[in-house]
């Protein structure tokens, strides 16, 4: 039986020693620990050499300086030994470290997306470093902080080849006579700390983790390599959210790369440096090891978003300080110039959300972004004006480590509607109008079930009520028209596109057979006998509808932006519910700070970007003017499946209350009493009231005549 020894630089509280069968042959490996020691190892080579059948030596590169010193290091200790061969395991363990982001990469669907990535060493890490460029931007290497204690990290792949060039020598060094050394020290630790509280994702060897606790190491992701049950239980006691580990678990223990390579050197009878990559790929292969993804305190997965918003008018500056002071003082000519001033001021973080928790386990953070313009300014400038700033806050996005935005209010009808924003942002776009447009839908049929003046469906059947869809043939209204089609009795689609609604209509049929679907050009002619009537035309502020022709007890369901029902139309017919959008309840216990809504109820644009981080579907969604139905669909789903809730329903003066419900379904059933009533008036009355006030002239004369020879007799 052949002995294999690997020697580390670690601590000898890790060795072990155990018998196994690899390979097809018996081994018998141990560990031996230096605690840092260089001549102890080259002491333990000397010993073993001739008695082992290969020796791992575990050297971290960035232990005691710059790379080339820890090459060095490995050099001599080969030469020690004699006639064993000694390996570091190089690329082994690049293999298995690059293998294990790929893995977790893949398994846990765009997990490195974005993230914010702190490498304590990119030197040492170089070909990890490229693999992550791969999925993030968000790159700094802390090489001159750990190797020079120059107080500056390096914040790209090129830096990091300008400083192993020998850069980093002159560019931007503070000479040590300006100041000194210990502040120095303390000042790079600082820079450290700091750097470690803002990453998301650290690439460290386990033990450099040992001086840091929960303040720099909670709820972050570390990318390591032989982590032991002890060491996993320190990382948990400081909060560590997720371990990601390369090296593979061979009989209970954890075996480092070099003593791997070790191993397949004793089996393979080869020099290590003749063990290529295609043997290291047939051997990976045939042990079938796989990367370690480790949840020290159990699974926890964080996602980020972003989110932009933007003050809807002058009313918003007045509650921010200090222009709340000179709002009161101020003439209006100075709120309009500040209205256009702040239009071109740069985004800025209003709100951190967190707290956001799936009942999958998944959790979601984030931001919200706020661009200056209000509606009238962003309205008043060309697109591109307004794309700009959206991509200031996408970059912003982009460097918090955001791995979606979302666009709100305004902003998601801004030209294009998102197309031109997604094409250019450094992350995915999502306008969050399929959800708006689901959750309008949503808060309608809670409406209706509200309002309790329709029959309860009988089992699957689909409601016996009548909907009407206004601007059919445009995107949210298509969409609209497809679900409402499975679940209303008759659907009315109103378009002047005659072409476009009968293609809509074949469509619709294919998909829902049992569906009943009438056309119109305009809504006059059946508008009184709808139950429901979603408004989505692109009318601008045109009267799409008459309301005071419409049924009393009807929901309108007002999804256009603008609005096709402006306020003062809406309070002509009390009897009648005016519904703009449905709120969405979060799950877990969200905070933000104030976005005009209860705690923990957003806006559905919102809740869309949440709803996608929650699943981590990293993708433009929703974006453009085309809104595909199924999208419309598969949010509802998979906000069902995070836990969002219908929260309130909205209309033209904010969330509409079980009171204002109940006060239009009295009104409703009055009016519908009084038509009744005079639908019911006796034939004969009602024959005679018409004859009395539309008798024909020749009837009426003589009757005249005969008052007119009374008269004269008298």
């Amino acid at each position: 039986m052949k002995t294999v020894v690997g020697i580390s630089l670690g601590s000898s509280r890790q060795d072990f020693e155990f018998t196994t069968r690899f390979l097809g042959q018996r081994l018998n490996v141990r560990r031996i620990g230096t605690n840092g020691s260089i001549a102890r190892a080259l002491r333990l080579v000397k010993q073993w050499d001739g008695q082992a059948a290969a020796i791992g030596v575990g050297l971290v590169k960035d232990s005691d300086g710059l790379g080339a010193r820890a090459d060095h290091h490995a050099e001599r200790l080969a030469a020690a030994a004699e006639t064993t061969p000694v390996t570091a395991g190089g690329r082994l363990a690049d293999i298995l470290q690059e293998w294990a982001v790929r893995h977790a990469q893949a398994e846990l669907g765009h997990y490195f997306d974005n993230a914010r990535v702190l490498f304590f060493s990119g030197l040492a890490s170089r070909k990890l470093a490229q693999t992550m460029s791969e999925y993030t931007e968000n790159l700094r290497f802390a090489d001159p902080v750990l190797q020079l204690g120059v107080p500056k990290l390096l914040g790209s792949l090129d830096a990091l080849q300008l400083y192993a060039t020998g850069a980093h020598l002159v560019a931007e060094w503070v000479p040590p006579r300006l100041t000194p050394a210990p502040l120095l020290a303390q000042w790079s630790r600082h820079v450290l700390r700091h750097a470690l509280h803002k990453c998301t994702v650290v690439v460290a060897p386990v033990h450099e983790l040992d001086d840091f606790g929960a303040a720099e190491l909670a709820a972050k992701t570390v990318v390591t390599s032989t982590v032991s049950d002890k060491r996993l239980a320190a990382l948990a006691k400081k909060g560590v959210q997720m371990v990601i580990d390369g090296a593979p678990v061979i009989d209970g223990h954890v075996i480092a790369p070099d003593l791997l390579h070790a191993m397949i050197v004793a089996v393979r009878r080869k020099p290590p440096q003749q063990i290529v990559e295609d043997d290291l790929l047939e051997i990976l292969a045939a042990l079938q090891l796989a990367p370690r993804i480790l949840y020290p305190n159990g699974f926890r997965r964080v996602n980020r978003f972003a989110f932009v918003i933007h003050p809807l008018s002058q009313e918003y500056f007045k509650v921010v300080k200090p222009v709340e002071i000179l709002s009161q003082v101020s003439p209006p000519l100075f709120m309009d110039t500040l209205e256009k001033v702040l239009a071109y001021a740069p985004p800025f973080v209003y709100s951190t959300v967190t707290g956001i928790k799936s009942p999958t386990g998944v959790e979601a953070e984030g931001w919200l972004i706020s661009v200056g313009g209000t509606p009238h300014e962003i309205m008043s400038h060309p697109p591109e004006f307004t794309y700009k700033r959206l991509l200031a806050a996408a970059e912003m996005a982009r460097k918090l480590g955001a791995q979606i935005m979302g666009l709100g209010a305004f902003t998601k009808i801004v030209g294009d509607a998102g197309v031109t924003v997604a094409r250019r942002a450094p992350l995915p776009i999502t306008t969050g109008n399929s959800y708006s447009a689901s959750a309008a839908l949503w808060a309608a049929h809670d409406a209706l079930r509200r309002l309790a003046l329709l029959p309860p469906p009988d089992g699957d059947a689909r409601v016996k009520f009548k909907a009407m869809v206004v601007g059919a043939t445009g995107s949210i209204g298509a969409a609209c028209a497809r679900l409402l089609a499975r679940a209303a009795e008759q659907i009315y689609l109103v378009s002047p596109e005659t072409a476009k609604l009968l293609a809509l209509k074949e469509s619709i049929l294919k998909e829902s057979p049992g569906a009943i679907v009438h056309l119109a050009a305009r809504t006059d002619r059946h508008i009184g006998e709808m139950d429901m009537i979603v408004t989505a035309t692109s009318g601008a502020g045109q009267k799409v509808l008459d309301i005071m022709k419409v049924k009393p007890g009807c929901v309108i369901t007002d999804v256009a932006r603008p609005l096709d029902l402006p306020p003062e139309e809406v309070v002509k017919r009390p009897d009648v519910l005016v519904i703009e959008s449905g709120e969405i309840q979060l799950p877990g216990e969200p905070k933000m700070k104030n976005i005009g809504l209860p705690p923990g109820v957003t806006y559905a644009c919102l809740a869309e970007t949440i709803v996608l981080a929650l699943e981590g579907r990293f993708e433009n969604f929703t974006v453009g003017r085309h809104i595909e139905w199924e999208k419309v669909r598969e949010i509802y789903k998979l906000g069902l499946k995070h836990g969002m809730k219908l929260a309130a329903i909205s209309g033209v003066h904010g969330v509409i209350t079980d009171e204002q419900i109940a006060r239009v379904r009295e009104l409703a059933l009055a009016a519908r009493a009084a038509s009744a009533a005079r639908a019911a008036r006796p034939p004969r009355a009602a024959k005679a009231t018409k004859a009395a006030t539309t008798l024909p002239q020749a009837t009426r004369a003589p009757a005249a005549r005969r008052r007119t020879v009374e008269q004269g007799r008298r």
